[in-house]
């Protein structure tokens, strides 16, 4: 029975490794302070170091007994953590700095060696090992030639100066796209590279005066920083309490709308305008004949550069303005002039510009009281104000309040003008032609408008001879001022029909 039981105990595994019953062990066993030394000893038995040299391929989730392989492992992520902080620090204290500062340097893993970092957190500043820098191209030596012979090179070879060429083109401007050529060996001729060159430097230049432009000129509905800080001033200073928008552009100025406030104990009206004249100088070119012989200007003129030219131009509108208001004759009232903006009344209500005489709608007895009002207005400024509009049109002449404006007298000027009498044809002419074609059958011809409202008596139906007498009159007599002739409309305020005046003059 005894052989039995230890054959079933030592029965043999398939395997051929015998599998033997675990001894059983006595609570005593178990707490004796030998067997709690002996597993003590087995736990603390390391095995052999392994080469300090030895790679580390091991990861943060492999497990291990070895306190070097550990303390390699916790120095491999403390380093790794140091260089994030690092890029951090280095992405900080560059911005958005043309010219950066690399911290590789500080680095205590290496691009090469980081296996976590990806591609696109490496940064490669250290161009030293830069495997993608261009090779810098041969030159020749001072003397200017190298080889002797049939081997000799000189600074004017083709393939040489090529290889230069295409060097230089990394001096370009940056906004200039020269592509990237690196690996292959261009060769760019003389020619190509000048025409380049020049390419180059004119693009420059016209970026330039396009900034130029941008930055100090008045645009179609904006202004430039400087016109904008003279607006600011004059919100802050009171004498405008807000700046709406614009309502009105033209050839040489914008208009905007404003609400007013005070001005050195002077009323502002509620209601403003702000005219801000444009600091570009391609709508002034052929505006210098209107100020260059007005001899209110004529000294100052020749004094100015371009741009002070537009301000003189500010000045002449509001001496203009305050003439024309004196006579009575309807036109904005001046508030205050700041460089080129000229702050004046609106003529309209509730922030509704009053139209223009071409846009209105009025009946034939309004049409016809408008015409009286307008021939009126142009024989009191001949004669009472001594100034010529010069651009007198209905696009110049409001209507509001039953009334006819006069605005735009930037560009009026003195019958001493060498052409003013040639503007004032121009002037007639266009009245003339708008109040025909309107249908006002008392309106006068271009002639009989002109004599009537200079009071000279220049008698031809041809426009040609008309302007003939005209120039020769101008050349014969500077000062072209004459006393009233036979036709006089005596100046009446009320739109009634001026009575004529066929006395002649002693």
């Amino acid at each position: 029975m005894d052989q039995l039981e230890v054959a079933t105990q030592e029965t043999k595994s398939p395997w051929g490794a015998p599998v033997l019953a675990p001894s059983p062990c006595s609570l005593a066993d178990v707490m004796s302070e030998e067997l709690a030394r002996q597993l003590d000893e087995e736990g603390n038995t390391f095995p052999d170091c392994p080469d300090s040299d030895l790679k580390l391929t091991c990861t943060s989730e492999a497990e291990t007994s070895s306190d070097l392989i550990l303390a390699q492992m916790l120095q491999m992520e403390f380093d790794r953590e140091f260089d994030t902080q690092l890029r951090r620090e280095e992405k900080k204290f560059n911005g958005d700095s043309k010219v950066s500062i690399s911290f590789e340097n500080y680095r205590m893993v290496h691009p090469y060696e980081d296996s976590d970092s990806s591609e696109d957190e490496v940064d490669w500043q250290d161009t030293r090992h830069d495997p993608y820098r261009a090779d810098k191209p041969t030159t020749t030596p001072k003397k200017g030639f190298v080889g002797k012979g049939k081997n000799i090179t000189t600074k004017h070879d083709e393939e040489v100066c090529g290889r230069k060429n295409t060097a230089r083109m990394d001096n370009f401007a940056p906004e200039v796209q020269v592509g990237d050529g690196l690996g292959m060996d261009l060769k760019l001729s003389n020619q190509v590279y000048n025409a380049l060159k020049r390419h180059c430097q004119s693009e420059q230049r016209r970026s330039a005066r396009l900034h130029e432009k941008k930055e100090h000129s008045t645009a179609e509905h904006a202004v430039d920083p400087k016109t904008r800080l003279l607006m600011y001033k004059m919100v802050n200073a009171g004498i405008l309490e807000t700046i709406n928008g614009c309502i009105s552009t033209g050839k040489e100025s914008v208009v905007f709308h404003a609400n007013g406030g005070s001005f050195e104990e002077k009323i502002v009206p509620e209601e403003c305008v702000l005219k801000v004249f444009k600091t570009t100088l391609n709508e002034f070119k052929n505006r210098d004949k209107y100020i260059k012989d007005d001899y209110r200007f004529r000294d100052r003129f020749s004094k100015l550069n371009p741009r002070k030219i537009i301000r003189l131009w500010a000045e002449k509108e509001m001496h203009n303005l305050t003439r024309i208001k004196k006579a009575g004759i309807p036109c904005p009232d001046v508030i205050i002039l700041k460089k080129h903006i000229l702050v004046m009344s609106f003529i309209g209500q509730d922030h509704v510009p009053a139209p223009k005489l071409k846009e209105a709608i009025l009946s034939s007895e309004d049409m016809k009281k408008a015409y009286y009002q307008v021939l009126n207005m142009m024989q009191r400024l001949y004669q009472d104000c001594n100034l010529v509009h010069a651009d007198l049109s209905e696009y110049n002449m409001l209507w509001h309040d039953g009334q006819v404006w006069f605005i735009d007298v930037s560009q009026s000027i003195e019958p001493t003008h060498p052409h003013g009498l040639e503007f004032l044809f121009r002037d007639c002419r266009n009245v003339a032609t708008f109040f025909q074609k309107a249908g006002v059958a008392e309106a006068l011809n271009i002639f009989d408008l002109f004599n009537t409202v200079s009071g000279l008596q220049i008698n031809s139906d041809n426009e040609a001879d008309f302007l003939a007498q005209i120039e020769a009159l101008e050349k014969r007599n500077e000062d072209h001022v004459q006393k009233p002739g036979k036709k006089i409309f005596n100046a009446t305020c009320d739109g009634s029909p001026p009575q004529l005046n066929t006395d002649d003059d002693d």
